[in-house]
């Protein structure tokens, strides 16, 4: 438990230092299962895009939803649809994770997609 507890921490000092900004924020969840992404207004009281591999479009194709392979396609569909939204320009909000891995897979994909952050 005082593992989350202090992924929790960084995730706070963040998410205040991307407030400062005031930028759109893409922000990440890993999950043992899937990986969920999600991009939200500079306030953070809309949320302006999302993909995850619980979505039927992001499995098609995988194997299974928790590799890199899963995290990079969750990425291109949250650039795809954020530029949909009109947002070009993010944070990236890694919620306390390692950039590592599922996290930078997914990051790499996005800025692949269009993304800029």
């Amino acid at each position: 438990m005082e593992k989350n507890i202090a992924r929790l921490r960084r995730a706070r000092t963040t998410r205040a230092h991307i407030r400062d900004l005031g930028v759109a924020r893409l922000t990440v969840l890993r999950t043992g299962q899937h990986i969920y992404a999600q991009v939200f207004t500079a306030d953070g009281s809309k949320v302006l895009a999302s993909a995850s591999t619980v979505q039927a479009d992001a499995r098609e194709g995988l194997k299974n939803c928790k590799n890199k392979d899963a995290a990079a396609k969750v990425g291109l569909l949250i650039a795809e649809r954020a530029l949909a939204a009109g947002i070009d320009k993010v944070a990236f909000d890694r919620s306390g994770y390692r950039y590592h891995g599922r996290i930078k897979a997914l990051a790499d994909a996005a800025r692949d997609g269009g993304l800029q952050f």
